[in-house]
């Protein structure tokens, strides 16, 4: 599957201002009009507006319900597979079989995220991602070293990805824990992927829209690139997925990433 171009690529997104992406300055309508003409106009506002809230709250219940129904099947229907891998990473790497890392997501709220350990624990590990986020999110790292396959993730020595870890990352099945994340509410099965809270830190002022719904599993970004493109990029598709977001619009996204899992694409 090819990538399409993020909605902001073009020259004439570029030529906007960033803020531009979620709000949009509202038109000024001359000041003549008359009465019935400006009470119809009023009566038309405000009957759109409760139509926007009550298909807003309609999409809110409807994806809510979903993710939470397919979060409890498929963590039932996964389990022996999750017991497996648990299994697995204990055998190869000791314990912890899980990592809970501080995320952020809605309204700015910390959260624990779960995922299968895939790397040796150290602290270093920590202190080379954070420095190398933090400069991929100021936009200073735009490409991934050849070495990592091109990968937007770090390569330093304190990061050493176990022998079960590999296979994990690349399958992408170390993910499989925020299944737990969604049944309870701190995620969704579609949205932005959930940054780190000193990733969050350096987020620049058109960046925190994306705190503004429920982070998530997939997402336009990871149907697009995924870690292959800078972040600056999969904010553009996050701020355009917050735009046009939709039901059956989160149900597209989810069956075209299931190709991407699959095929094992940008993944390590």
């Amino acid at each position: 599957m090819q990538s399409v171009m993020p909605p902001s690529a073009t020259p004439a997104h570029k030529a906007r201002n960033d803020a531009d992406m979620i709000t949009s300055k509202p038109q000024i309508i001359g000041p003549t009009l008359r009465p019935n003409v400006h009470a119809q106009s009023r009566t038309a506002s405000v009957s759109e507006s409760a139509t926007q809230m009550t298909s807003s709250a309609v999409y809110r219940i409807s994806k809510r319900l979903f993710d939470f129904s397919v979060a409890l099947v498929l963590l039932i229907i996964l389990s022996p597979l999750l017991l497996l891998i648990a299994l697995a990473v204990k055998i190869d790497d000791g314990d912890p079989v899980l990592i809970a890392q501080k995320r952020i997501g809605l309204g700015g709220k910390p959260f624990k995220f779960y995922k299968f350990r895939s790397m040796t624990v150290g602290g270093a590990q920590r202190e080379d991602h954070k420095k190398f986020a933090q400069k991929m999110i100021r936009g200073e790292i735009t490409k991934g070293p050849k070495s990592n396959g091109g990968l937007l993730k770090p390569t330093g020595s304190g990061r050493v990805i176990t022998r079960v870890g590999r296979i994990l990352r690349k399958t992408s099945v170390d993910e499989l824990p925020q299944l737990y994340n969604i049944l309870i509410g701190d995620m969704s099965l579609v949205g932005p992927r959930p940054s780190m809270d000193y990733e969050v830190e350096v987020y620049k002022d058109w960046y925190m829209p994306r705190l503004s719904v429920l982070p998530g599993i997939t997402g336009l970004a990871q149907i697009n690139g995924r870690s292959s493109i800078p972040f600056p990029e999969i904010v553009r598709w996050d701020l355009h997925y917050i735009e046009t977001r939709s039901f059956w619009g989160d149900i597209s996204i989810i069956l075209k990433t299931l190709p991407v899992v699959v095929g094992m694409r940008h993944t390590g």
